[in-house]
């Protein structure tokens, strides 16, 4: 078994994709679709494998650094999303206050 997960995910899109094909071809022949709906599914596939095997710095950037650096980036995200709730609370308390 292969250690890289990108292997395993293409495997998967493109087995997801041949079952796509599987139903939009006889579909396509019912909808007068023509070829538009198999290359809808071998696009949307080729597209999940080049998102999937695309060289993303700032992921590798993330999986590299320091695991302080990410607990403080998390702690940062969660005081943002605090605020927003707190904020999203208040204004509900005033258009009830309204009513």
């Amino acid at each position: 078994m292969s250690k890289d997960i990108r292997v395993a995910a293409t495997s998967k899109i493109w087995a997801f994709a041949t079952g796509m094909l599987a139903i939009c071809i006889p579909l396509s022949s019912v909808t007068r679709s023509g070829p538009i709906l198999p290359l809808a599914a071998i696009a949307g596939a080729a597209t999940g494998t080049y998102f999937v095997w695309r060289d993303d710095k700032q992921s590798q950037s993330l999986a590299n650094s320091d695991p302080k650096q990410l607990e403080q980036r998390i702690a940062n995200l969660e005081t943002i999303v605090s605020d927003r709730e707190f904020e999203l609370e208040r204004k509900i308390k005033q258009l009830e206050s309204k009513d």
